[in-house]
């Protein structure tokens, strides 16, 4: 595997940022103020409305069937009768979907999402890995999400998940390429930053917190660290990366968390689907609850959204 250079190349581990240690106390504090900000009315219904268009709508079971995915895109491109409910960004599927969703979402502007590279362990070789992503790009995906090698990463071997991702990004063409690092694997904040900076000098279009199928998937103190690797990663090189937790965000409550530690991180460049999204199915219906709540007054019973 050819090594591909660095964005950027440092003298020394002591002045690279990738290295600079995570502080936890202040990152947990940081995390608690942001869950004490309150939106009220119409920045509460922008907030709903802002996240229902970031969702990566996902379906990754072994029992998905054409019926399922069909289902799912039609929810995609209208997750209600409510008028004003906007269209979600994306359908996240397995690859061997990708048809049936494309044939369901197209002329809608959703884009097709595929897991890929043996998602979700990553335990087969790399040229497998390569030639799945290269077919799922064939078969129509936009976007391609992949999952770091965790043992090789925990092992040290830092040059080898950065490799491994530039070629998948290679693999990609035209493609955006969603780097997962699992970081409920990953043991400590300090090594999410590592592997946040080394997704992003080896060609990650956004860095993503979770599979959705670990022990431990988003969290706020594990996104906020990651946030601010791509804050620092923009001022160094003016390369903007995207975001994407996922897995264990549910209410619209925490949804509007997330945004508010977004703007206050990032700034208001990031509040857009182009930048940041939410791999989480299951809140979409809490959004569209809560959405119905500032509309009409009063809340629709989960009866009147489909579960899927």
């Amino acid at each position: 595997m050819k090594a591909v250079a660095p964005t950027r190349l440092y003298a020394s581990p002591t002045l690279d940022p990738m290295y600079t240690p995570v502080d936890q106390v202040g990152v947990e504090e940081r995390v608690a103020r942001f869950k004490t900000r309150s939106l009220k009315n119409e920045a509460k219904l922008a907030g709903i409305r802002l996240a229902i268009r970031m969702i990566d709508l996902t379906t990754l079971e072994g029992k998905d069937s054409p019926g399922k995915v069909i289902q799912l895109c039609q929810k995609a491109m209208r997750p209600s009768e409510l008028p004003g409910v906007p269209k979600v960004a994306a359908v996240c599927v397995y690859p061997n979907m990708i048809p049936v969703a494309k044939k369901a979402l197209k002329g809608s502007g959703i884009h097709i999402a595929c897991v890929s590279t043996a998602f979700p362990a990553a335990q087969i070789p790399l040229d497998i890995k390569i030639e799945d992503v290269r077919r799922s790009v064939e078969l129509g995906a936009d976007e391609v999400d992949m999952v770091i090698s965790r043992g090789q990463f925990l092992a040290g071997e830092y040059n080898y998940v950065f490799d491994e991702i530039a070629a998948v990004k290679e693999a990609c063409g035209k493609a955006h390429l969603k780097v997962i690092l699992e970081t409920g694997e990953l043991e400590t904040l300090d090594n999410v930053r590592r592997a946040s900076f080394i997704a992003m000098r080896a060609g990650a279009d956004f860095i993503k917190t979770s599979t959705g199928k670990a022990a431990v998937n988003a969290t706020m103190p594990v996104t906020l660290v990651m946030l601010e690797c791509i804050r620092d990663y923009y001022d160094d090189t003016g390369i903007k990366i995207g975001m994407k937790p996922a897995g264990g965000i549910r209410t619209s409550k925490e949804a509007l968390h997330y945004l508010v530690m977004v703007k206050e991180t990032l700034g208001d460049a990031w509040l857009d689907p182009d930048w940041f999204r939410f791999g989480a199915s299951t809140l979409l219906n809490d959004l569209l609850m809560q959405y119905a709540k500032q509309t009409k007054g009063g809340y629709q019973s989960l009866d009147y959204f489909s579960l899927s």
